[in-house]
């Protein structure tokens, strides 16, 4: 008999033998309930936790088939108590569940519900839960404050209940939209993934679908807005994603211009459809959230939160108070670099699908990438500013070495014809890098108008080469983009990794391979940092070759 690919430890930790010939299949099933911690060359080491063992259960998955898959890979027996606190913490959920009164009345009160007394007991006696539910109507019924919907599944879910929420939701104004999809050569029509998309979510009432960066998520929201046939507001990051938005719903939907409103910095339109920013919703004035009345400007019947994974910790309170109407998050990760994962499930919803970036690929939909890890040393000088400098101030300094400039050129000699983008974090650098290069820059201080210029000239094939802060990590659509060289990140953020190699997922037209470099200052925190970025692209099945900057210096034969 073969022996497997993972040991299974009593701390919950899995390592998983990266170079065993089933460690792809076992990742693949790995990925439906733990979380990737560690990602060095040959041992990966993931962790089983309540969330997502919650995720898992609220998605279909029972504890005998999370314990098969253990047992299936596992190279010696999984440990009791493992298997016993599995079964324990997925039977956890939906014991307590959020309903109304009345079942036959949509209206009636809303009730907190279970069938063991014991742990209605407990809930209800907490400091924090108490004042959201009134007198007990019986001994397995609470009622819940008219408000407090959103806030009680938070508080549940931070006390191991996760509760199932089985309300109901507001059907919303109804609106007619459908996909205008069509056969035949220029026609399109729903990837069989993203029907199982729009139909887990359909299933399900409200939740996060998961999917890679290039493999059509906008399409996904906007069969779910056809699946609901309401009026819906979309929140997206940014204004350049919002105009994409709606380009999109144009392309693919029966929708008009006059049906889909901006909501922005720039433009205010509600209008049946209306997309607003993030930034706007979270925006004060004289210490108030001036525009909340976006949110009760129509009778919204579905709410989309694209990139939730990056929602503003301001908007979880909102959200909150949105409990009543359908929402979808989309996403490509589920990290928060803020740890509020438990937020998204208990607010928008748990995750109702999730495709593998590798799978995808396979399947030909996103681009093959090829990702680097290009180590550059130093100079003496700045070597000697990074050793005397203040902890906040050693990263920039090490991320921001010179000679990142130089191996920057180096890179993009060797992919000649292609497009490249260099993508950084820090606007000083990125400015001499531009320079350097003789490219243009875009940053959050460029116009927007500005910014989708450029970027259509890249997407054209006018502009070969950009240089880009941050603002590129979101929702921008560069099918074209085949080079990504990162010069600096956000601190080892996994999800920002997820969004940079995004920019270059798109299907190509020459079936060409993208090829993603981090430059990594070596001995320093920047390398760091770096370590912490790769477990996510480890998750997703990705690998980084680890390279010199002195092989640059060699004639050309790379990819």
């Amino acid at each position: 008999m073969t022996l497997g690919p993972l040991i299974v430890q009593s701390d919950h930790t899995v390592l998983l033998e990266v170079a065993h010939p089933d460690a792809e299949e076992a990742r693949h099933a790995l990925a439906v309930f733990a979380e990737l911690e560690r990602a060095p060359e040959h041992i990966h080491t993931y962790r089983v936790t309540r969330l997502g063992l919650w995720n898992a259960r609220a998605a279909g998955h029972t504890a005998e088939e999370i314990a098969a898959t253990l047992d299936r890979y596992a190279k010696f027996p999984v440990p009791t108590q493992v298997s016993s606190e599995i079964a324990e913490t997925m039977r956890r959920y939906g014991r307590l569940t959020i309903e109304r009164a009345d079942p036959a009345d949509p209206g009636s009160d809303l009730v907190l519900r279970s069938e063991e007394p014991a742990i209605l007991r407990e809930v209800s006696s907490a400091k924090k839960i108490a004042p959201l539910l009134g007198n007990r109507l019986d001994e397995r019924t609470y009622p819940v404050e008219a408000w407090a919907r959103g806030q009680l599944k938070q508080e549940l879910v931070a006390r191991g209940w996760p509760a199932e929420d089985l309300a109901g939701y507001t059907p919303g104004e109804p609106y007619e939209i459908a996909l205008e999809e069509s056969a035949g050569e220029g026609g399109w029509q729903l990837r069989d993934y993203q029907r199982k998309a729009v139909d887990a979510f359909s299933a399900g009432g409200s939740g996060v679908i998961v999917l890679p960066c290039g493999a059509g998520k906008t399409i996904v929201g906007a069969g779910a807005m056809a699946a609901v046939g309401a009026k819906t507001l979309i929140l997206v990051t940014n204004t350049v994603s919002a105009r994409q938005w709606r380009d999109e719903l144009l392309r693919r939907t029966t929708l008009s211009e006059d049906e889909i409103g901006e909501y922005s910095g720039q433009v205010k339109e509600v209008k049946p459809v209306t997309i607003a920013t993030y930034q706007i919703l979270t925006s004060k004035r004289k210490g108030e959230y001036a525009h909340l009345s976006l949110l009760n400007a129509h009778d919204w019947g579905l709410i989309v939160y694209d990139e939730v994974h990056l929602l503003p910790a301001p908007v979880f309170k909102l959200t909150a108070e949105l409990q009543a109407r359908r929402r979808i998050g989309l996403t490509a990760t589920l990290v928060r670099e803020d740890g509020r994962e438990g937020d998204v499930f208990s607010l928008i919803g748990p995750k109702r699908y999730d495709a593998a970036w590798k799978d995808i690929e396979a399947q030909g939909f996103i681009a093959p990438a090829a990702c680097f890890e290009v180590r550059v040393e130093l100079q003496e000088s700045e070597r000697y500013e990074y050793s005397v400098a203040e902890d906040q101030e050693r990263y920039r300094i090490a991320a921001s070495a010179t000679v990142k400039q130089r191996l920057a050129r180096q890179i993009i000699d060797r992919h000649p014809g292609e497009s490249v983008l260099v993508i950084g974090q820090y606007i000083d650098q990125l400015e001499a890098m531009a320079e350097a290069l003789d490219a243009p820059l875009i940053t959050g201080q460029t116009p927007v108008d500005e910014r989708e210029r450029m970027f259509q000239a890249f997407r054209e094939g006018e502009i070969r080469l950009l240089v880009v802060s941050k603002v590129a990590n979101f929702s921008v659509d560069l099918p074209d983009a085949s080079v990504a060289i990162q010069i600096s990140g956000s601190f080892g953020s996994r999800q920002e990794e997820a969004q940079r190699l995004g920019r270059l997922l798109r299907p190509k037209a020459k079936d060409l391979t993208a090829s993603f470099y981090t430059l990594v200052t070596r001995d320093t925190v920047d390398q760091d940092f770096a370590q912490n970025r790769q477990r996510f692209l480890a998750e997703q099945g990705y690998a980084y070759t680890i390279m010199n900057a002195e092989e640059f210096n060699q004639p050309a034969g790379m990819p």
